[in-house]
């Protein structure tokens, strides 16, 4: 009868002990994940562009726009300062492709973003990873 009584409580001693220690690592698991969600986001502003547009039926339009990328990583943020003439370029090349009339909806600048994100994205070179791009940010947006 002893024997069995100190087994028991011995049982319900391991099994308190494990629901305890389960709690207190979803408890550090909810804390690891609170403090990943607090990590600053990462920006990198681009300097302006001027850029004549596709012609359309008013002629020859320019379009002036100012744009920070929302970066997933640090690696994304170097990688994109270290090709910043070849992101320039791509950026031109997509811009100098598009009418006024696609950009001037709120429609047209959300298409213009997933086109921007696509073009950036694109590895830079054979030898490094992509860039990871979460968003555009227009922050100067002129069509004349």
């Amino acid at each position: 009868m002893i024997v069995l009584l100190i087994f028991s409580s011995s049982a319900a001693a391991v099994a308190l002990f494990m629901v305890f220690d389960q709690r207190d690592a979803a408890a550090q698991d909810a804390q690891a994940a609170q403090q990943a969600e607090l990590a600053p986001p990462i920006f990198l502003p681009i300097d302006p562009f001027t850029v004549n547009l596709a012609e359309d039926e008013y002629g020859v339009r320019l379009l002036y726009t100012g744009i920070t990328l929302k970066l997933k990583s640090e690696h994304s943020k170097t990688l994109l300062e270290e090709y910043m003439p070849q992101v320039r370029s791509r950026l031109l090349s997509l811009f100098t492709g598009k009418e006024a009339s696609e950009l001037i909806s709120p429609s047209g600048k959300q298409r213009l973003t997933a086109e921007v994100i696509e073009a950036l994205e694109a590895p830079m070179d054979d030898e490094r990873a992509a860039p990871a791009i979460a968003d555009v940010l227009f922050t100067e947006f002129i069509v004349q």
